[in-house]
């Protein structure tokens, strides 16, 4: 049956009523969303693609990109880039495999299990998508070895740490020149074997958070703050619990943030922010927490999976940039549920 005023539970907007209406067909949406095998939709895309970039002349290839916000290089320059990503991957415990990610994940990767908008992610013909946030591409591989290692030992409990550095892309319309269609986000992922007594939420949490507070103190900042929001069931580590593992370390305040709004339903445990003062200028530089991936992925509800991630762009222009624009924002940076 199709869809009269409803994709699933998605009104059409009026641009996508416009199309079907001038295609004369109110069958086609479904036919092409529902009515086909991937493979076969893959076959029509390509084409209808070959015939569009046959159509394309060079000058208008440069109009192109002299318009898309998705084709522009990077304002951040390559080497203060680079000595962002160096500060970040030297601040990783040792026990952190870094990985090459492809640009690519499979289609839905940051839906099926997250609360991604599909519309923010830059879809492909071949059934794939951009990648939006390293740490879903990490959550995969993560998931995928440790699937491997409960085919072995179901009761196995060694966790997986993994990182990356990805340039990623996020689609969501935005009117503010200042905002970012691509920018690098460093990602780690932890997952591994719920062992009782919050064991492995509460060691987890800690490492990450202490590389977080290692990496901003290596570059310079001060006055780093560590928000935690916790739970409405107040499982897992208590504040108190991470105040007392955390220390020791010089210049860095731990505290509760219970009115943090964004990330309530994308993080399903304890979630943080991390916030430091680079140069005189207040920055929010990460973002992370518990979530539910690795259980779906898996289908075992034993296992436990800690994201975090942080934007490299802010970090480079803030602390080796000289005298440029350190105000440009990235839309939804450390804010993948948005």
């Amino acid at each position: 049956m199709a869809h009269d005023d409803l994709t699933g539970d998605v009104p059409l907007n009026p641009a996508l009523r416009r199309v079907l209406a001038r295609a004369g067909d109110p069958e086609l949406l479904e036919l092409l969303a529902d009515g086909m095998s991937g493979a076969d939709l893959t076959t029509l895309l390509l084409e209808v693609f070959r015939r569009r970039a046959d159509q394309v002349s060079p000058a208008e290839v440069m109009r192109r990109y002299r318009s898309d916000r998705f084709v522009a290089p990077a304002p951040v320059g390559f080497a203060a880039l680079r000595r962002a990503e160096d500060a970040l991957v030297s601040a990783l415990p040792d026990d952190f495999e870094v990985l090459v990610l492809a640009p690519v994940v499979p289609l839905a990767t940051h839906s099926a299990v997250a609360t991604v908008d599909p519309r923010k992610v830059i879809a492909t013909v071949r059934g794939s998508e951009v990648a939006a946030d390293p740490t879903n591409a990490l959550a995969l591989e993560a998931s995928h070895r440790r699937s491997l290692a409960l085919a072995v030992d179901p009761r196995s409990n060694a966790p997986v740490r993994l990182a990356a550095s990805q340039r990623v892309a996020r689609a969501q319309w935005t009117d503010d020149p200042r905002m970012l269609a691509h920018f690098q986000l460093f990602g780690l992922v932890t997952a591994g074997r719920d062992t009782g007594n919050r064991l492995f939420e509460r060691r987890h949490l800690v490492e990450h958070l202490r590389f977080a507070a290692r990496a901003m103190a290596d570059v310079g900042a001060q006055d780093t703050r560590i928000r935690l929001t916790f739970p409405e069931d107040a499982t897992g580590p208590t504040l108190e619990q991470v105040r007392h593992d955390l220390a020791g370390l010089p210049g860095v305040e731990v505290c509760e943030d219970p009115d943090r709004a964004t990330g309530r339903g994308y993080y399903t445990g304890v979630c943080f922010k991390i916030y430091t003062n680079i140069g005189g200028q207040q920055l929010e530089v990460g973002d992370g927490g518990f979530v539910q991936w690795s259980q779906l992925l898996t289908g075992n509800r034993k296992e436990r999976l800690l994201i975090s991630g942080f934007g490299v762009d802010r970090l480079a222009e803030t602390v080796y940039v000289r005298g440029g624009d350190h105000h440009r924002a990235n839309p939804d940076e450390r804010n993948p549920h948005g």
